[in-house]
């Protein structure tokens, strides 16, 4: 069976969310996606996360090894193709190089705040992962302030 990597950024960081969805997958250790920032978009109350482009930032993110049945589960759950896109991004396991599947939001939606219950779902996730809550934080507050203009 083949086994793809595959880079979570938000409610997939949640362990126990991620044993619910993909009951095969199996985390293989945490890195940095370096030169994306992490932002929410969907409308206030209802927004989700996504990363993009962005020079001199970092998301810290989990890799997992999926299984093509985990693959479809997620391609369900995110929405693809209509709500998040896939692609190919290099990031550091360990010293090596590897390739990983990430899923990105396409274009079209504004900017917002999550729910309570969604932004606890990642905080936690980030929590058990030991990652620096600050980012989470930052990003709900990008995505509230430039949402404010609209």
């Amino acid at each position: 069976m083949n086994k793809t990597l595959y880079l979570a950024y938000g409610f997939n960081l949640n362990l126990e969310q991620m044993a619910h969805r993909c009951p095969t997958a199996k985390p293989v250790g945490a890195t940095m996606l370096r030169d994306y920032g992490l932002l929410f978009y969907g409308g206030n109350g209802g927004a989700v996360a996504t990363v993009e482009p962005c020079k001199g930032k970092a998301v810290p993110c989990l890799l997992w090894e999926i299984t093509s049945d985990d693959e479809a589960a997620l391609d369900r759950y995110e929405g693809f193709p209509f709500l998040y896109r896939k692609k190919t991004v290099k990031v550091k396991l360990g010293k090596k190089n590897v390739e990983a599947m990430v899923y990105l939001m396409n274009e079209g939606r504004p900017l917002g705040t999550p729910s309570c219950h969604y932004y606890s779902i990642i905080l936690e996730g980030y929590n058990k992962a030991g990652f620096d809550t600050g980012i989470l934080k930052q990003a709900v507050e990008d995505s509230m302030e430039e949402n404010d203009g609209q």
